[in-house]
């Protein structure tokens, strides 16, 4: 049975530390047989990581100058649609009111749309209303609409559903008539 044995931390660092010492000399030992084109490009990519550690090391100590909550949309063009980004208020200056300011569009759009489906009900509702008033006006009784023969009806051409009317005498024979 094999216990696998706990190292201090003392310990692991001594043995990172020894072999990183042989570890760079033997890098160092082959360094040294590279021509020396190998050795420059090395050279120069090493500058390179360090001048990038270097950076990168800045950026991290560097505060922040700006919270992405405190830019907003200052203004839009639709015509090209181009959105202009800014910031909204001073420095210490309190903001609180363009961190809400989704909540207008959101009431907006909320309002409309509830504008929009009460519109379309009272429509819903008046052409309804305009449909009854047609079958209750009309000189059919709704209990025609019932009646199979109906759709015959419906199918007559317009000329055999008019009755012919005689023409009415014209207003000269009236007044002769009227006269004797």
């Amino acid at each position: 049975m094999s216990t696998a044995r706990t190292r201090l931390p003392a310990e692991a660092d001594a043995l990172e530390a020894r072999f990183a010492l042989r570890l760079t000399a033997r890098l160092e030992a082959d360094a040294q047989s590279l021509p020396h084109d190998i050795s420059e490009r090395l050279r120069v990519a090493r500058m390179q990581a360090l001048a990038q550690a270097r950076h990168q090391a800045m950026a991290s100590k560097r505060p922040q100058t700006e919270a992405a909550s405190d830019i907003s949309v200052v203004g839009v063009d639709v015509r090209t649609g181009t959105v202009a980004l800014g910031r909204m208020g001073g420095p210490g200056e309190s903001v609180w009111w363009s961190r809400l300011g989704w909540l207008v569009p959101t009431l907006v759009l909320a309002l409309g749309l509830s504008g929009l489906g009460e519109w379309e009900s009272r429509e819903q509702i008046a052409r309804a209303a305009q449909i009854d008033t047609e079958l209750l006006g009309d000189d059919l009784p709704p209990a025609a609409y019932l009646d199979e023969g109906f759709g015959e009806f419906l199918r007559r051409p317009p000329e055999v559903l008019v009755p012919v009317v005689a023409p009415a005498e014209a207003p000269s024979d009236l007044l002769a008539s009227a006269g004797s």
